[in-house]
């Protein structure tokens, strides 16, 4: 996937010539209510927010479910997707869009959008865990995928509206969430079956034959 996000970016950068165009014209229907809503959403996607509530959300899982499946999942899609954004975004080095700014712009280029693979990555890794433990009541699980799949929208919305990202930047970030989430789901929570033991008696590679005894096994009783 860095590989990919590296020629995509700049594929992007190099033919995007349309998009400034539309960057400026979103900057001019900025309003002073706008402004605090997408600074909010933005903020739901902050690297010191991400951060701690990953750390914490890792600890209540593991004293909530007793095991470490379900917080290492989590914390390793996380930081997935931020290994991938980190080594890529610097060798791209995409501007950012050329409208002012309502946020301080981190040292970071502009692809991919770190913010939204990280609200992906959080909020929707975050939601997969939770339903996997609520599965019998369909209304919980729906309300949680429709929250979790809407704050990755919010922050996206919120950066290309706040000209930090351009709308490409943002899609991308999108796809970058979601790769890493699926990926390491796939790894820590739907690891592949693992491999039976054989019976006893049973040398290992071979399967025991239908209706053969197996040494030390109670016969059924008649009738059972």
């Amino acid at each position: 996937m860095g590989g990919a996000t590296f020629g995509m970016g700049r594929l992007v950068a190099a033919s995007s010539a349309g998009e400034p165009a539309v960057m400026r014209d979103i900057a001019q229907v900025r309003t002073p209510r706008l402004n605090e809503l997408t600074d909010l959403g933005s903020s739901l996607s902050d690297t010191p927010y991400i951060v701690a509530l990953t750390a914490v959300a890792a600890v209540v899982l593991r004293l909530v479910l007793g095991r470490w499946r379900e917080p290492v999942f989590l914390a390793l899609a996380v930081w997935a997707q931020s290994l991938v954004f980190l080594a890529t975004t610097n060798l791209v080095g995409r501007t950012r869009p050329p409208v002012p700014r309502l946020d301080e712009a981190p040292p970071t280029s502009s692809w991919p959008s770190g913010h939204v693979s990280a609200a992906v990555c959080f909020y929707c890794g975050l939601a997969l865990v939770i339903t996997l433990h609520t599965r019998r009541h369909a209304l919980v699980t729906a309300l949680v995928w429709v929250v979790a799949a809407a704050v990755p929208l919010v922050v996206a919305v919120s950066r290309v509206y706040r000209g930090m990202h351009f709308i490409t930047d943002v899609t991308w970030g999108l796809l970058l969430g979601a790769f890493c989430l699926i990926v390491v789901a796939r790894a820590v929570l739907f690891p592949g079956p693992a491999r039976r033991a054989p019976a006893p008696g049973v040398p290992p590679g071979r399967a025991a034959a239908p209706g053969a005894s197996v040494p030390g096994a109670s016969a059924p009783e008649p009738g059972a």
